[in-house]
């Protein structure tokens, strides 16, 4: 029953049904009438009259179920004569147009993980599962939590993106009431949103189902995910869908690993007709193939390279809560070389605990700004830790550098650094101070990881340049390897 759901759901797609209520017709389509049975029962009352209307019609060489439309004749002209309102309004029924992988798994499961690429659907699924399950029913006491890398990740994508919540709602759409970060459905079902960057923000409340949000880059990710599972507690048969482009992280990786979890892989080259014409040729012009493509297009689930100098293993052990203060703070910064919507700015803090192991204490990074921009941001980050020296790469913009820092702050201590040696070769002393277990992570940096993890003697597999490590491979040559920065005690 439900593979036949599926073939008619492939058949009549969106931009089908759409163009047949404006020309009035589909010329050439043809679909397999066995599923509509199937479909009445999916999409109610629409489904009820699309049978009515196409038994009603004549169709020739089509497969039509006797209790449909025995006898059809003219399969050209199989929806000629629908009304337009229906076929607007099927257009836009997630039963019917919904890729088989974005409907919920049969049987007993406790996580449905969806992996999927960029723009490959995976959050309009997570949207969808959620407002259906708020929706059903005159009244409803659901209990519903809304997870996301931080609240503002929440309310633009899960909430008020393309995809969210508050935009697919085709009825009973939820009221959004952000002061008390929730939405509320006409039938008393409630969904409150909280930030995974906060994991005691969800001790205390519980919930009925839940939705994980880019769970891949969350910074404790383990922490609030354990939080929310002592949270899922009332019901008969708690549920979480978890929606993330995929990447070789620890919490990733225990999903898979539980029989509860449900995989669907999406790709975004399935989701293409949905896309910006010409997004998936010029994104497979330059991406297909290499690892980075897989990752975000394909979906696909890459481990680190053997040849990396860094093991996210290894980070995982060495990830730690900040419980003292610290001493000597630098900010590293490697500029970029050019400007641009890619170009990014390695924004790199860490500090000496008591033991004289480094702490990485935030990637500050920036993308996309202008010079003053970046020497905006790095300032920012000098003040925001009370760091005690700035030490930034020169060898792409020389003494405009510095000159650029002092231009935000005239006192601003700049050291100025120039690499005499290639990328791989400087950062082979840090790496192995990890491996000796002299510097910790203060949290989870998954961007910055990614290029740990990714980088060779070759680079990084995409060949772009890895700013983010080089930023850190600064701070941490600074205070492990040549011992500059005045020494000072702050708690943070």
């Amino acid at each position: 029953m439900k593979r036949r759901k599926h073939r008619l759901s492939s058949t009549l797609s969106a931009p089908a049904l759409l163009a047949a209520s404006r020309q009035g017709a589909l010329a050439g389509l043809r679909r397999d009438m066995q599923a509509l049975g199937d479909v009445v029962s999916a999409i109610g009352k629409d489904g009820a009259e699309l049978v009515e209307a196409l038994a009603a019609l004549q169709a020739d060489r089509s497969q039509v179920s006797s209790e449909t439309a025995a006898g059809a004749r003219d399969p050209q002209g199989l929806l000629r004569g629908l009304d337009p309102k229906l076929l607007h309004r099927l257009a836009r029924s997630w039963p019917l147009i919904r890729h088989p992988l974005q409907a919920p798994p049969e049987g007993d499961w406790r996580n449905w993980l969806l992996m999927g690429g960029r723009g490959s659907g995976k959050t309009r699924a997570g949207a969808e599962w959620v407002h259906a399950l708020a929706s059903a029913g005159e009244k409803s006491g659901l209990r519903i939590a809304l997870v996301a890398e931080t609240l503002g990740d929440a309310r633009e994508v899960m909430v008020d993106g393309l995809s969210g919540i508050a935009r697919i709602a085709r009825h009973k759409r939820p009221e959004v009431e952000i002061s008390r970060r929730r939405l509320v459905w006409p039938n008393g079902a409630v969904a409150q949103i909280f930030s995974a960057e906060d994991p005691e923000s969800l001790r205390g409340p519980q919930f009925h189902y839940a939705w994980c949000d880019e769970i891949a880059k969350w910074k404790y990710a383990d922490e609030a995910f354990d939080m929310l599972q002592f949270s899922l507690r009332l019901g008969e048969d708690p549920r979480q869908v978890i929606t993330t482009t995929p990447r070789p992280v620890p919490i990733l990786k225990r999903l898979l690993s539980d029989p509860g979890t449900r995989l669907a892989r999406l790709s975004t080259l399935g989701n293409a007709g949905n896309l910006a014409p010409g997004f998936i040729e010029a994104l497979q012009a330059r991406y297909g193939g290499t690892r980075l493509g897989r990752q975000e297009l394909d979906g696909e689930l890459i481990e680190d390279r053997e040849d990396a100098l860094w093991r996210r293993d290894r980070l995982e052990e060495l990830t730690v809560k900040l419980t003292e203060p610290l001493s000597r703070i630098v900010i590293g910064v490697d500029p970029p070389s050019g400007a641009g919507a890619q170009s990014v700015c390695g924004i790199v803090v860490a500090g000496l605990d008591r033991l004289g192991r480094a702490v990485v204490l935030a990637d500050c990074s920036v993308t996309g700004e202008s010079p003053a921009g970046w020497a905006a941001a790095a300032v920012r980050a000098f003040r925001r830790f009370e760091a005690d020296r700035v030490v930034a790469e020169v060898n792409q913009g020389g003494e405009m550098v510095g000159a650029l820092l002092k231009s935000v702050e005239a006192n601003l201590p700049v050291r100025m650094v120039r690499a005499t040696r290639g990328k791989f070769l400087r950062a082979e002393p840090v790496a192995a101070l990890y491996e000796q277990g002299r510097v910790l992570h203060a949290g989870r940096f998954t961007d910055l990881e990614d290029q740990m993890c990714d980088f060779g003697p070759d680079g990084l597999s995409n060949g772009r340049s890895p700013d983010r490590l080089d930023a850190l491979v600064w701070a941490l040559t600074a205070l492990l390897l040549d011992g500059t920065g005045e020494p000072r005690i702050r708690t943070l």
